[in-house]
């Protein structure tokens, strides 16, 4: 008998969602739903385990930690789930790229031009050099991107390929298309 199980972890299907840690829950919640489409679907917490390092073994965070949650629906196949935390001496900065455990999450835009002067009017985000091309010869030819940053330092990017040949043809074309509409 032939199984459609990959290797590694049983049962595995699918990516259930993604989480950030934010300084101010309600604010990433607010950027997601009114810039990104999102979907409030709940909040949570605060969580805590002041009797026992319970915070420390489950989350692997300090054990006088303290986080609420949020999870947000965003378009049809994805949902993040926001942690704001108190806990003693946390890292005020987010890593950057080149830092381990640095990060970005990326959307997908038809219109990168238009959606670069979108995010370049929303208060409190800064926008790096783009948008940039990458070379004809790249495993993803014919893309656009550019990244920038949330009002509390997230690093995130929009990208796009006009041409079409970034899912056809190139090593590009194994990866996950974007969905044909959002919602």
């Amino acid at each position: 008998m032939v199984s459609s199980q990959p290797a590694g972890v049983p049962t595995l299907r699918s990516v259930d969602h993604v989480a950030f840690t934010v300084p101010v829950l309600a604010d990433a919640v607010a950027f997601f739903v009114d810039h990104f489409g999102g979907e409030l679907v709940y909040e949570d917490g605060p969580f805590a385990d002041a009797a026992s390092d319970g915070m420390y073994r489950r989350l692997h965070v300090d054990p006088k930690a303290v986080c609420r949650i949020a999870m947000v629906r965003i378009g049809l196949h994805m949902n993040i789930e926001l942690f704001e935390y108190d806990a003693p001496e946390q890292a005020p900065a987010p890593p950057r790229n080149s830092d381990i455990g640095g990060h970005h999450l990326a959307f997908y835009v038809d219109d990168i031009d238009l959606s670069y002067e979108y995010v370049k009017s929303i208060p409190g985000v800064e926008v790096m050099e783009g948008p940039n091309g990458v070379d004809e010869r790249a495993p993803v030819a014919g893309q656009r991107w550019f990244y920038f940053r949330t009002p509390w330092g997230m690093q995130m990017e929009l990208t796009t390929c006009s041409t079409g040949g970034f899912y056809e043809g190139l090593p590009g074309s194994r990866m996950a298309p974007p969905a044909d509409r959002w919602r």
